[in-house]
C-alpha cells in the first residue's frame, strides 16, 4: 500500500476524550477542524487497585486508535475524565494527613485551633484520619524545627503533608518554606494558600487536607496514564476534566487533586455547551442506575461552592444533582384488597440486579411475573419476568415504556425491539387491570416523578426563566426519560447527537479552565484587571490559543471577592468552516420557534460578521387587560444557526470599539434598576468578532467598562461591536 494511503480520508487532526462511568470507559476522537465524530471504543471500566481507573483508560485509549485507524500523531488534544477522586471520597480510600498548623503572635492559639480540623467525614461510615502538629512562626521557624514537626507526623502515621498558615494568603513564604522541605525529603505534600487565595483558615486548612489525601492515589493513577500516552506515541499535552466543566493539565492536576471531584457529570454538561451549542437548558445525563441534572445559563453551567461530606471547602463544582432514576430502573408494584398497582420506580436498575432489559431481549420467552429483592437488604416488591428458558429474567424499565409509546426515536441507544416490550407489557397491564398503554404511561409517569422536583428547584435555585429553557438528554438512556418529561412539563426538549457517547464528546471539546479568587475590600479597576490578568496568564501557561481565552470576572461584594474564570482552547477553531448557509427566512425561522412566535413578528435587530440579532416585542396584560407591560425578547444566532443567547428582555445597539463605552453607559443607565440593595444594573454582552462577552455579575458601569476594553484591544475601529443589555423587569 502506498505511503499515506492506508489514512487517506482520516482527518490530519483530531481531539481525543475519555469518558470514565461506573460501567464502562468510553473513548471518542472528534476531528479538530469540523467537529464531527470520527471513531469511538467502549471497554468496562476498571475500579481495582493500585491501577484502579487509569487501566480502563489506557485499554479505551488502545482501541481507539487501533479501530479507527488513528495515527498517534495526528492527536493535538487528548483528555479524560476520572471518578478516582469521587470514588476515593466515598469509600474513605484516602491516605491519612499530617497536618503542620502554624500562626504568629498574640493570634497563635487561634491558628493552632483553626488548623487542628480533627478526624473529617467524607461519606457516611467514611472518615479521613490526621495529626496535627503546630508551629509558631511569630519568629521565622528553622529548618531543624520544620524536620523535626515532619518526623513526628511521619511517626504518628501520616502518609501526606497539609501545611497551612493563617493569612498565608498574604505571607506564603513560610508555607512554601515548610513545602520545599517536605518536598525535598520526597513526601507528598500541599499548602493552604495553594489550593485557595480565600481567607477563612479552617476551610482552607480542611480543603489542603483533603487535597493532601488524595495525591497518593490520584498521582499514581495519573503517572500511570501519562506513561501509556507517551508510550502510545502522543504527544499533546494529556488533560484532566475539572469539577467545573474545563480541563486543566496533568501539572495543575498533580498539585490540586481536588479540583476533579464531579469531573463525569462536568464532561456531559462541557458537551452541552461546546458541541450542543445550549445557551438556556437543563441537562440530563440519563444512565442505567442514576440521572444527573444540570443548569446552563446565557452558554455557561451554574456552580457550586464545592462540599466533602457535608463540610464546605475551597473548590467550585458544577450543581449536578443526581437521582436515582434512569433507562434501566426497574418498577415497583403493591398489591392491596386483590388489585396490582406500580408505586415507585428504582431504585434498583436491571444492572445491579443482573436482569435483561425486555427492550433489547431479541425475543421475550415470558412465563410470569414475578416480585422480587434485587439485593437482600431490597423489599420484595421489584417487577420481573421469570422465562422459561435458562432460567432467564427479565424486567421492564423506563426505556421499555418509552419504546412502547414511540418515545425513542430509530437509531437512537435506547431503541429497542418493541414486539417484545409489547408482549411484556401485555402481561403488566393485565395484573395491574388497564390498558398497555396506561401501564406504560404510569411507569414513565412514577419515574418523571422523582426527577421533575429537580428540574424545578434548578430552575428555582438559579433563577432561570421557564419560558427559554430547555430539556436536552445526554446519556445512553436519554430517550426513556427526557422526552416524556418535556411533554409532562411541557417543556421544549431535544435528545443529543451521539448521546451515548456525549460526556466523551464533552471531555475532547472541553476548555483549559482556571479561577483566581482574591478577598478584596473595594477593589479598584486596577485591582479587578489584575486578577483578571492571573486568570488569564494560568490558562495560557496550560496551553491555551490566546486568541481563544474567554475571561468573566464576577464582584461579590458581601464577601468582598473578586473572581475571574478564564478558559481557553488549546487551538481555534475556523468557525468559517462550519457556516451553514442559511438564508434570511431560515434564521428568522430559528428565531421565531425559540421565541415561540409566528415568523412574520420576528425581525432583525443588528447583524455582525459573526452573528446575527433576532428580536420581537412581547405585550403581556393584566388586571383583566387594565394593565399591559411590554418585553423585548432577543436571540442571538451565530454562523452555524445555533442560538448562542438568549434575552427575555433587554436592548442592543451596534457601534465601532471606540463608541462602545458611550454605548454602555447610555445602556446601564438607562435599564438599571433600584431596590432595597441600591442600584443594579442590567447585564452586559458584547458581540465582540467570534466572542460573546460575558460582562455580567460587576457592580457599576466603570467596572463594566473597565473590563471590555481588554476586549476591543485588537479590533480593527472599523469593527462592529452589538451591546446587549439583559434585565429582567416583570
Amino acid at each position: 500500500m502506498p505511503k499515506g494511503e492506508e489514512n487517506a480520508g482520516k482527518p490530519a487532526k483530531v481531539r481525543v476524550g475519555i469518558d470514565v462511568g461506573g460501567t464502562f470507559t468510553h473513548a471518542i476522537a472528534i476531528d479538530a477542524v469540523t467537529l464531527e465524530l470520527v471513531g469511538k471504543a467502549k471497554v468496562p471500566t476498571t475500579h481495582t487497585a493500585p491501577e484502579g481507573v487509569a487501566r480502563g483508560i489506557i485499554q479505551s485509549l488502545a482501541t481507539l486508535l487501533k479501530e479507527a485507524q488513528i495515527a498517534p500523531e495526528n492527536v493535538t488534544f487528548i483528555a479524560h475524565s476520572t471518578t478516582q477522586a469521587t470514588n476515593a471520597l466515598l469509600e474513605g480510600d484516602v491516605a491519612t494527613v499530617g497536618i503542620i498548623g502554624m500562626g504568629a503572635g498574640a493570634n497563635a492559639w487561634l491558628a493552632r485551633m483553626g488548623t487542628n480540623v480533627g478526624k473529617i467525614e467524607l461519606a457516611p461510615g467514611k472518615f479521613l484520619t490526621t495529626h496535627h502538629r503546630f508551629i509558631d512562626t511569630t519568629r521565622p521557624p528553622s529548618d531543624e524545627i520544620i524536620e523535626k514537626t515532619l518526623d513526628e507526623l511521619l511517626n504518628a502515621g501520616a502518609k501526606a503533608i497539609a501545611i497551612s498558615e493563617a493569612f498565608s494568603v498574604d505571607a506564603p513564604e513560610n508555607e512554601e518554606r515548610a513545602l520545599a522541605i517536605a518536598q525535598g525529603r520526597g513526601l507528598l505534600a500541599t499548602t493552604g494558600s495553594e489550593v485557595s487565595q480565600l481567607y477563612g483558615l479552617k476551610v482552607r486548612t480542611r480543603t489542603a487536607v483533603i487535597n493532601a489525601s488524595m495525591l497518593p492515589r490520584m498521582l499514581e493513577s495519573a503517572n500511570m496514564t501519562e506513561k501509556s500516552v507517551r508510550e502510545a506515541g502522543i504527544r499533546a499535552p494529556l488533560m484532566i476534566m475539572r469539577s467545573d466543566g474545563g480541563v486543566m493539565d496533568i501539572e495543575a492536576m498533580r498539585r490540586r487533586p481536588i479540583l476533579t471531584m464531579l469531573s463525569g457529570p462536568a464532561a456531559g454538561v462541557a458537551a452541552a455547551m461546546m458541541f450542543l451549542h445550549i445557551s438556556d437548558g437543563i441537562f440530563l445525563e440519563v444512565g442505567g442506575t442514576s440521572t444527573d441534572i444540570s443548569a446552563i445559563t446565557n452558554g455557561k453551567a451554574k456552580i457550586r461552592s464545592g462540599e466533602v461530606g457535608g463540610h464546605r471547602v475551597y473548590t467550585h463544582t458544577l450543581d449536578v444533582r443526581t437521582v436515582g432514576v434512569a433507562g434501566g430502573s426497574i418498577p415497583r408494584m403493591r398489591k392491596g384488597g386483590g388489585q396490582a398497582e406500580l408505586f415507585d420506580v428504582g431504585p434498583r436498575s436491571a444492572h445491579i440486579a443482573g436482569l435483561k432489559y425486555v427492550a433489547f431481549t431479541k425475543e421475550f420467552d415470558h412465563a410470569e411475573i414475578q416480585l422480587i429483592s434485587p439485593l437482600s437488604q431490597d423489599p420484595g416488591d421489584y417487577v420481573t419476568f421469570a422465562g422459561r428458558a435458562e432460567k432467564s429474567q427479565y424486567c421492564l424499565t423506563p426505556t421499555c415504556a418509552s419504546n412502547f409509546l414511540g418515545l425513542v426515536p430509530e437509531g437512537d441507544p435506547a431503541f429497542g425491539n418493541r414486539e417484545a416490550i409489547a408482549s411484556a407489557i401485555g402481561l403488566l397491564a393485565k395484573e395491574l387491570g388497564s390498558t398497555p398503554e396506561e401501564a406504560a404511561d404510569r411507569l414513565l409517569a412514577l419515574a418523571s416523578q422523582r426527577v421533575i422536583p429537580v428540574v424545578k428547584a434548578l430552575i428555582k435555585d438559579h433563577k432561570l426563566d421557564p419560558s427559554i429553557v430547555s430539556l436536552i438528554g445526554g446519556g445512553g438512556g436519554a430517550a426513556a426519560i427526557v422526552p416524556y418529561l418535556g411533554k409532562t412539563l411541557s417543556m421544549r426538549h431535544q435528545l443529543a447527537q451521539h448521546a451515548d457517547v456525549i460526556s466523551a464528546i464533552g471531555v475532547a471539546l472541553a476548555l483549559i479552565r482556571e479561577t483566581v479568587e482574591r478577598q478584596i475590600v473595594n477593589p479598584t479597576n486596577d485591582d479587578i484587571l489584575r486578577v483578571r490578568e492571573e486568570a488569564r496568564n494560568a490558562v495560557l501557561k496550560m496551553g491555551a490559543d490566546v486568541h481563544s481565552i474567554d475571561i468573566h470576572v464576577e464582584l461579590d461584594s458581601r464577601a468582598n471577592i473578586v473572581r475571574a474564570t478564564a478558559s481557553g482552547s488549546t487551538s481555534v477553531t475556523d468557525t468559517k468552516k462550519l457556516k451553514r448557509d442559511l438564508s434570511d427566512e431560515e434564521k428568522i425561522a430559528l428565531a421565531a420557534e425559540s421565541l415561540r412566535v409566528a415568523p412574520d413578528l420576528v425581525s432583525l435587530k443588528a447583524q455582525s460578521e459573526h452573528f446575527s440579532l433576532y428580536g420581537v416585542k412581547l405585550t403581556a396584560r393584566k388586571l383583566f387587560g387594565l394593565l399591559s407591560t411590554h418585553t423585548h425578547s432577543l436571540r442571538v444566532i451565530d454562523q452555524a444557526g445555533n442560538i448562542r443567547l438568549q434575552v427575555r428582555n433587554g436592548e442592543a445597539l451596534t457601534g465601532n470599539p471606540g463608541a462602545v463605552s458611550q454605548l454602555i453607559a447610555r445602556l446601564v443607565e438607562e435599564h438599571s434598576q433600584w431596590g432595597d440593595a441600591g442600584k443594579v444594573i442590567p447585564a452586559v454582552f458584547l458581540l465582540v468578532g467570534p466572542k460573546i462577552v460575558d460582562l455580567s455579575g460587576l457592580l457599576d458601569t466603570e467596572q463594566v467598562i473597565t473590563l471590555a476594553q481588554p476586549e476591543l484591544e485588537n479590533q480593527p475601529q472599523d469593527a462592529k461591536v452589538i451591546v446587549i443589555a439583559s434585565t429582567d423587569r416583570q
